[in-house]
């Protein structure tokens, strides 16, 4: 499974890893990604994601059931 957020659709980015004598080569910033599971309790199941860090935050703002609508919405989950 490819290092991408299921609910944000945060992905690796690509920059430079650059020297003290300003040599530059290519390198990749992957982004903070954790497997949880989540409890629904409208459906009363569980679920594992792999999400950011930055998107839990959101889910212990606004809920796991409002952080899946809006993905769902965003068309980043089926």
């Amino acid at each position: 499974m490819s290092r991408v957020c299921e609910l944000t659709g945060k992905k690796a980015m690509v920059g430079n890893n650059v020297s003290h004598a300003l040599n530059r080569t290519k390198r990749k910033f992957n982004a903070n990604l954790v497997k949880k599971r989540f409890y629904i309790p409208e459906e009363d199941s569980w679920i594992t994601l792999k999400v950011s860090t930055s998107a839990l935050k959101t889910i212990n703002k606004i809920g796991i059931s409002a952080a899946l609508k809006d993905a769902k919405s965003k068309g980043f989950l089926k």
